[in-house]
């Protein structure tokens, strides 16, 4: 089965061909952050407008570099929601057209869920139940999954996602946009015992995040240091504080719900210092970490076909009336917070 994924929920257009929901035979990504850099953030309709222009040379280079046609795809699956509106509907706008061309099924896949099944992509069939962290920069969301497509919802942020923090503090730094990478590379420079930032929620008794107050941590230290701030020291102390509250979060769920799996997914789960420290205390407690390759915890297209695979195996087409939902959740009614952006709009 030769299923076409397209994820346009922000401001990567991403297009692959993935076999029987795990072979890979090419992922294509046309990135915009040139077009949004000069903002600071992503601006909805800069973004929209740039995946009408990418989006079918994109499936044409798909098509190219898996050695298929469009006529050998055997179903369609796109990102419905959440994301930002306007770069939801050209996705499903074409995704519908092209199922509708070829007459071929059309599969409407949560773009969360879409992080999760990443991980089929580098491990194969997933061991289930698991604990499931999907961390973004629209979203925080601490979840168990019982079985294919059920999941529990257990812990969210209550304000800024972690992503989001990121990309925050990174302006407070002068370090630019996209703030999560740049802060991870110049993380490992820096002191993280340097300066103690909070760690709002660590010990609440809840499942959930906090990262605002942290925000606002950063730039009072900021403020305060001037010039004479070490940019190094900052950043480690800033991404050693979200990482602590990840790690104790997803590990005492882990304990508490007795599940020996831990399924990690989500832009944010490309953090190097993240991946590291969950990885050395998942091994000592006997658990089992999935992570996907970085590559794969961005925005892409395979993510998406393999989602909508487990989808056509269960049965579960999607009308072709259906609208883009940029305030779709994971499970419904779960994300008190409403509607989330994939990254932070331009201000």
């Amino acid at each position: 089965m030769l299923v076409l994924g397209i994820e346009t929920s922000c401001d990567e257009t991403g297009v692959a061909l993935v076999a029987d929901g795990r072979l890979v035979r090419s992922n294509v990504l046309a990135d915009q952050q040139t077009l949004h850099a000069r903002y600071g953030g992503v601006v909805p309709e800069v973004a929209s407008r740039a995946h009408v222009d990418l989006l079918h040379p994109a499936v044409e280079q798909a098509c190219a570099l898996g050695g298929a046609r469009l006529s050998d795809v055997d179903a369609v699956a796109v990102t419905v929601g959440p994301g930002l509106a306007g770069s939801l509907l050209v996705g499903v706008a074409a995704a519908k057209a092209y199922a509708l061309a070829l007459d071929r099924p059309l599969v409407g896949v949560n773009h969360l869920v879409a992080h999760v099944y990443a991980n089929v992509l580098d491990h194969g069939d997933l061991p289930l139940p698991a604990v499931v962290f999907v961390v973004s920069g629209g979203h925080t969301s601490l979840l168990a999954m019982d079985s294919q497509g059920a999941f529990r919802g257990l812990g969210q942020t209550i304000d800024d996602a972690a992503g989001e923090a990121y990309d925050k503090v990174a302006r407070v730094l002068g370090l630019g946009y996209p703030g999560g990478p740049v802060i991870d590379r110049l993380a490992r420079e820096g002191d993280p015992a340097a300066v103690r930032f909070p760690r709002a929620l660590l010990e609440d008794g809840t499942d959930d995040f906090s990262f605002s107050g942290l925000k606002t941590a950063v730039l009072r230290h900021v403020r305060e240091t001037g010039p004479g701030a070490n940019v190094a020291d900052v950043a480690a102390s800033f991404q050693e504080a979200v990482v602590d509250v990840q790690i104790s979060k997803v590990i005492g769920v882990a304990k508490r719900e007795g599940l020996d799996t831990i399924l990690l997914g989500g832009g944010v789960a490309a953090n190097s210092r993240l991946r590291d420290r969950l990885a050395a205390e998942a091994e000592s407690l006997g658990l089992r970490l999935l992570v996907p390759s970085p590559a794969l915890c961005t925005d892409n297209g395979a993510m998406v076909a393999s989602a909508g695979s487990v989808a056509l195996e269960r049965g579960e087409t999607t009308p072709l009336d259906v609208s883009a939902d940029p305030n779709l959740h994971i499970i419904p009614g779960f994300g008190r917070r409403g509607p989330r952006r994939q990254k932070r709009r331009a201000r």
